[in-house]
């Protein structure tokens, strides 16, 4: 029988197919399970007649399973022959044990089906021609874009060519695809005017920390559970990173690792972890974490915002002063100790003064968090961070200020400890050196009118970047002129039409922008041509977690219509180019296009990860070689949703052998192999961002919702989302509201001197007054539209810096009769 019936859900039978996935959308990449079965047949309620294994003649234990119509679909083979899917979470996986997210737990549902969520998917190649898309081949398709690229290539450089690139694993990522583009991009056409989905340069987002010594990725998650004390920095990891925070910190709040800890580090003294969150806002993670682990086992400290590198400062201060550091450690493995105690020295009244903390609150953080225990050992410390430091006040100089902290402490290399970012994609990235020689402002770029085509590579900048408003302005006004010329370009044959794209943009400002994605998104009435990509399930895809354990997502259905991996579709350009050259017999530039005869995903693994490696997690041997060839697709296949964490350091017969933790040998990634202190002044707030604070009443804070993904790409089309956020939120506090004549549901204005855009108001007791959070990159109501464009040395912006005004705008009844305006805070 068919799942289609609403009321119930088919069971795949015993000789259903199983494969592994990981969840591709956060970057915890909780272990899942798929089971594909002809659409005609279903398993039965016994367990020996099922393949879950599960005895569904009775009533099921709680917890015993996790199992949602979200979890089920039915697809449609190439052969025309349907088949019923399930994909559900994997009990014997570490990183999440069977628990599933709201995210994860609907990856069955995004599976391309006709009738489906994902029904506008991208199937062919499509070209904007007069004032509407048409659907072309891949032939036509690759002729246009490489004919266009060689063109520029051959009379302006890899300047005139600019990509928006994603550099992630999990959906859209992998470091399948990451390879294929950046080997395209770097190797190929050698353009160094590339910048990063969520950025506008091509660059990191952890330069100070790597610059010490230390990859942001450093230890395990069941490090979460045996830790002392928990200090989160600028994040909120119940909502976006759910099952790590679930399955990892709450056990050791609540005291259910003490054992663990005991047998692990005997002789010390064990107890339930302490929680230090700081954050301006009151998030869901402080409300469940109280609610779990009691108040006075959790510390907020909800600091002025932009003010984390003075709170580190004040910490690192006061713990110096007191002898919490670890001097013979200093004194081995670490250089410029005393450079930093000059540079970032602040007492705890100047402390207390900048961040809005009482001098009480910042000892007591300090004494839960390196003052000696009872034992007389130094506490074992966690130190996560993520977007409210890496999009913070100068992402390098707070960097610097935490990580001087946690080296001064020795909070890395231990168990129990680490400084890790918590991540938003999983990682994927595996590219050849950027080929620039210094880091380039993209949107500027752009604003300025410089390029002549744009790729946009699973990426919308509209949605997500800084200063945005004036970004999409300029662009669309370059795109527009393309558009014209186009239109005008009637029977064209191929060649012809590059020579009039090519001359509207070198000789009348256009600028030529093509998008490969899953979905026509937001940016698409701006493009020109389109490309349709394959996504986890329908592609053997790779990538790691946020404790580097990589794993496989095995292919077990056929992508849409033509669509293609990304790496595939980038060696399909690579050798269209390398065609064009040798026809003309340029064979210097033919030779550079060379190395993309891939045929499979696997390929362009073995072609980048195997012989590339990772950089920042090694994979190093004990030659000083690269162990990124150990891992194979047979071998991850036989590692199943446990994976391997990088760097591999051997295989043992058929099983790769990782590492839990890294510098447990206090051998840091710098070339005389020590940590390195970062002096790390505290500056007060950018000039430009000072000056909209004055000017402005209220914060514009951002971030994401534990039920939306990144844009929405495929949420904007599921009513489960859709009708419960139909365009971007605004939490304001009530009093706030109620001054500018505001209700829940009502539509607002929020602007500054940068730009305008609207969201929908959300009146919420924990907001403190003059603060506001708005839904990040959301599809409707972009709050990059009212941030600055400032940035730091690196080119990282600072997305949380922004101040604007509000006003009402009207009513929209709909979402008062549809929409909960509830606390959304655990109460």
């Amino acid at each position: 029988m068919s799942q289609t019936i609403n009321d119930r859900i088919a069971l795949p039978p015993k000789d259903a197919q199983k494969t592994n996935m990981t969840c591709h959308f956060c970057i915890v990449g909780c272990g899942y399970h798929v089971y594909k079965w002809d659409a005609n047949r279903e398993g039965g309620r016994a367990a020996s007649e099922n393949a879950l294994g599960v005895d569904f003649t009775q009533q099921v234990p709680p917890m015993a399973i996790t199992m949602t119509r979200a979890m089920t679909n039915t697809i449609t083979d190439k052969a025309g022959k349907r088949w019923n899917i399930m994909i559900v979470p994997d009990k014997e996986c570490v990183v999440n044990n069977g628990l599933s997210s709201t995210r994860g737990g609907k990856m069955a549902s995004y599976m391309y089906a006709h009738d489906g969520i994902g029904r506008e998917r991208l199937k062919t190649p499509r070209i904007f021609k007069g004032d509407q898309w048409f659907d072309t081949g891949w032939d036509e398709a690759l002729a246009i874009y490489a004919g266009l690229t060689k063109k520029i290539l051959d009379n302006d450089g890899p300047s005139g060519i600019m990509f928006d690139c994603f550099d992630h694993g999990g959906a859209g990522g992998g470091f399948e695809n990451t390879w294929g583009t950046g080997k395209l991009m770097f190797s190929a056409i050698q353009t160094p005017m590339v910048r990063i989905h969520n950025r506008p340069a091509y660059n990191s987002e952890c330069h100070a920390t790597r610059e010490m010594g230390i990859g942001e990725l450093n230890n395990s998650y069941e490090d979460a559970q045996v830790a002392d004390c928990i200090l989160c920095t600028g994040a909120n990891p119940y909502e976006t990173q759910s099952n790590y925070f679930l399955n990892h910190w709450v056990p050791n709040l609540t005291g259910a690792t003490v054992d663990k800890k005991k047998k692990w580090f005997p002789g010390e003294s064990a107890a339930a972890a302490k929680l230090i969150v700081v954050d301006p806002r009151r998030t869901g993670t402080v409300a469940i974490a109280e609610q779990v682990a009691g108040k006075d086992n959790v510390l907020h400290l909800a600091i002025n915002p932009g003010t984390d590198t003075a709170l580190f400062n004040t910490l690192f201060t006061y713990v110096v002063q007191q002898g919490w550091v670890d001097k013979d450690f200093i004194a081995k493995h670490t250089v410029g100790f005393e450079d930093a105690v000059k540079t970032n020295r602040m007492s705890l009244e100047e402390g207390a003064k900048i961040t809005g903390l009482t001098v009480e609150q910042i000892k007591k953080a300090a004494e839960w968090a390196y003052k000696p225990k009872a034992s007389g050992h130094r506490p074992r410390t966690f130190h996560p961070y993520e977007k409210g430091i890496i999009w913070g006040n100068d992402n390098y100089v707070i960097q610097s200020a935490l990580v001087s902290l946690v080296i001064a402490t020795h909070n890395v290399g231990r168990r129990g400890t680490g400084v890790c970012r918590l991540g938003g994609h999983q990682e994927g990235y595996t590219r050849p050196p950027y080929p620039g020689d210094h880091k380039i402002y993209i949107d500027q770029e752009v604003i300025k009118g410089n390029g002549l085509m744009y790729t946009l590579w699973g990426t919308n900048p509209f949605q997500t970047t800084l200063n945005a408003e004036q970004h999409r302005i300029a662009l669309r006004k370059r795109a527009q002129i393309v558009n014209e010329a186009m239109a005008r370009a009637r029977g064209a044959s191929v060649s012809q039409l590059v020579d009039i794209i090519y001359n509207a943009c070198k000789y009348q400002g256009g600028l030529f922008v093509a998008a490969m994605n899953l979905y026509p998104t937001t940016i698409s009435d701006d493009c020109h041509l389109m490309f349709p990509a394959a996504h986890p399930g329908e592609m053997n895809l790779t990538s790691m977690n946020g404790e580097r354990r990589l794993r496989l997502s095995e292919k077990f259905m056929d992508p849409p219509g033509t669509a293609k991996p990304d790496c595939l579709i980038a060696a399909d350009i690579a050798n269209t180019l390398k065609a064009m050259y040798q026809k003309e017999g340029n064979t210097a530039m033919a030779k550079r296009f060379e190395g993309f005869d891939w045929k499979t995903e696997e390929d362009a693994f073995n072609d980048g990860f195997r012989r590339a490696g990772r950089p920042g997690v090694g994979p190093i041997d004990s030659q000083g070689g690269d162990t990124g060839y150990l891992a194979t697709y047979a071998l991850l296949r036989k590692a199943g949703n446990n994976g391997v964490q990088l760097p591999i350091k051997e295989v043992k017969g058929d099983k790769l052998i990782g590492t839990e933790m890294v510098y447990a040998d206090n051998k840091f990634d710098t070339k005389d192999g020590k940590a390195h202190f970062k002096p790390a002044p505290w500056n007060g707030l950018p000039a430009i961002v000072e000056e909209q604070k004055r000017k402005h009443k209220f914060w514009i804070n951002s971030g994401r919702a534990n039920e939306v993904w990144q844009t929405a790409y495929h949420d904007q089309y599921n009513s489960f989302v859709r009708d419960r956020i139909p365009m971007a939120f605004i939490e304001m506090n009530p009093d706030d509201a109620k001054a500018l004549g505001v209700q829940g549901g009502d539509v607002v204005e929020v602007y500054n001197d940068y730009g305008s855009t609207y969201a929908m108001a959300y009146p919420i007791k924990s907001l403190k007054p003059g603060q506001t959070f708005m839904l990040f990159g959301y599809i409707k109501g972009v709050h990059g539209d009212v941030v600055t464009p400032w940035v730091d040395r690196n080119v990282v912006p600072y997305y949380k810096g922004t101040w604007g005004s509000i006003r009402r705008v009207g009513t929209v009844d709909e979402y008062r009769a549809t929409i909960s305006f509830k606390d959304r805070r655990y109460a």
